[in-house]
């Protein structure tokens, strides 16, 4: 039996902490300043993590391997099986020749660039993580703005920053119910907290994303519009979060943004549409890679001089043709929706999960409280997996589309070729995680930064951006820490639920330098290997949210503690 020593370095908790840090920095290191590709950053981070594991923290190397092996297990199933599909959806589409339709389409609404970043990649691709999670909106969004003329690596940085204030509802609320199911915390009331943190940031995201795409002159020409959408979509999170259904709150808060910036549209135009298409594709142009996003991709031109999707050119293409484009994302709502909302349905599917002690691992693991440790059994969602339900919708746009199944399987397997390299990044990271967390290291971190006492109010969402930045997922940092949270929060005099609900919130803005999303961003646009430019595109826009929570989180502690319920 191994159970973890929380400072077994010199008996120093800070000394400790230190050295449980070590893979973290040396990925970080590898990753963001000697600009390694993302899976040899990911390996060689996993083998310090084993050194660390065996050498300091005394774990046995045959458990320290095996942790290993069911992290990167984890890693390609569910997650990278996720984005394979996602990916894959995409590819019917754009062989299916409705692609292009899709791009008119959007410029029904509008077609100016600023305002299609805030539609796509903010209001649809938090449709898509409420519906989703774990990736499938930034590899969606980001070829659906590449297709719209923004280069690659604008596209990328796009869709991680808007991938943010959904995260904590993503995936029907997942990471807000597991925190619930392993503090003992109504589940409600921890996402009632949340709606009340992450709102707050959500009204600014959309002004950051013109910004982002034309500087300052688009946000000095569009903020009505961003404005718009971000408050709806705050708005409407923090009423749906407090009021309605916390699982409901990012569908409703998505289709609220759509829908207020479509009124707005209706009554009022931004200026400078034409000039910052010329700019976007003049900037992009100079800086975007000779590989498109897709070589293989059958997708038209943008038109004269890029021009993208014109509302003329939208109205012509009709209704029908418009419908159908929209297909495989009607078709993924309504599978999604009767998924995870149809409560028959959706305990069948749960029944069928599989789990798996893992061999030579399950049993011979304690935690640091000495009681068998959660993580040695290893789950298998072969059908209630939200992969499984984006093939399962695949197959039904297939069908529809009438695409032959001969050609549609060598589209999976033209995918599976593609993201290979992204298949090793996303297991490594991953099995470092699973290492990190089984040896005692995960811990050791987070226990020294609880050290911090009544003032832990303010650093508490250090921990979930930790949490998510190493595993790529928010319902991840919550298994690790939200536990943690409360406990300080008891011992500290502070608001259990507020701290846990901290730890969910600063998660969000971790994702946007999770490896794992990072190289799902670049695989999607056609970025393998420039994992490192987009960490140095989106690291300080994390840091800068990071600290507005942060500072958010403290004034709630004490001086704005009214505006918790």
């Amino acid at each position: 039996m191994y159970q973890p020593v929380l400072a077994p370095v010199a008996d120093s908790l800070a000394l400790s902490a230190l050295v449980a840090c070590l893979p973290l920095l040396l990925f970080f290191v590898l990753l963001g300043g000697l600009r390694l590709k993302a899976h040899w950053a990911g390996l060689a981070s996993l083998a310090l993590a084993v050194v660390v594991a065996v050498v300091g923290y005394g774990m046995p190397v045959g458990p320290a391997l095996l942790s290993a092996s069911q992290g990167a297990v984890f890693g390609l199933f569910p997650i990278m099986w996720i984005v394979l599909t996602a990916i894959w959806v995409y590819r019917l589409t754009v062989v299916s020749g409705r692609f292009e339709d899709l791009r008119h389409a959007f410029g029904l609404i509008s077609d100016d660039p600023r305002i299609q970043a805030v539609i796509i990649a903010f209001c649809f691709g938090g449709l898509l993580e409420a519906l989703a999670g774990f990736g499938a909106p930034v590899a969606i969004t980001g070829v659906m703005l590449v297709a719209l003329g923004f280069s690659p690596m604008r596209a990328a940085v796009t869709v991680l920053i808007a991938n943010t204030a959904p995260v904590a509802f993503g995936a029907v609320a997942t990471p807000i119910i597991t925190a619930g199911s392993l503090t003992g915390i109504p589940h409600e009331e921890i996402g009632a907290y949340v709606g009340r943190q992450t709102s707050l940031l959500a009204v600014f995201v959309p002004l950051l994303l013109v910004a982002l795409v034309d500087g300052r002159r688009g946000m000095r020409q569009t903020w009505p519009a961003a404005l718009t959408a971000g408050a709806a979509f705050g708005l409407a999170q923090f009423a749906a979060s407090n009021y309605v259904s916390v699982e409901l709150t990012d569908i409703i808060a998505s289709l609220a943004g759509l829908l207020a910036v479509v009124l707005l549209l209706r009554v009022w135009r931004p200026r400078g549409g034409e000039q910052a298409r010329a700019g976007l594709l003049r900037t992009d142009g100079a800086t975007a890679p000779a590989a498109p996003a897709d070589p293989a991709a059958p997708v038209a031109p943008a038109g004269p001089a890029g021009s993208g999707a014109r509302a003329g050119d939208a109205g012509a293409v009709g209704t029908a043709r418009i419908l159908m484009a929209f297909l495989p994302y009607l078709v993924v709502i309504a599978v999604f929706s009767a998924a995870k909302l149809w409560t028959p349905l959706k305990e069948f599917l749960a029944s069928t999960d599989l789990r798996i002690g893992w061999p030579g691992l399950d049993g011979t693991v304690l935690n640091a409280a000495g009681e068998a440790a959660a993580g040695t059994v290893y789950t298998f969602p072969w059908l209630s997996s939200p992969g499984t339900l984006l093939l399962l919708s695949g197959l039904l746009v297939a069908a529809v589309y009438r695409i032959a199944p001969a050609e549609a399987v060598r589209e999976f397997a033209s995918t599976v070729v593609k993201l290979r390299l992204s298949l090793l990044t996303v297991a490594s990271v991953l099995a470092l995680a699973h290492v990190m967390n089984l040896s005692g290291q995960t811990i050791t971190i987070g226990t020294w930064i609880a050290g911090a006492g009544t003032a832990f109010a303010f650093f508490s969402p250090v921990l979930g951006w930790l949490g998510t930045a190493v595993t790529g997922s928010d319902t991840s940092a919550n298994a690790l820490f939200a536990t943690l949270q409360q406990t300080t929060g008891d011992k500290a005099g502070l608001d259990p639920t507020l701290l846990v609900a901290a730890n969910t919130s600063g998660g969000v803005v971790g994702k946007l330098i999770s490896p794992q999303n990072l190289t799902i961003a670049a695989t999607a646009v056609g970025l393998d290997g420039r994992e490192s430019e987009l960490l140095r595109g989106t690291l300080k826009w994390s840091l800068l949210f990071l600290l507005a929570l942060c500072l958010l989180v403290f004034l709630q502690s004490n001086v704005l503690g009214g505006m918790l319920p």
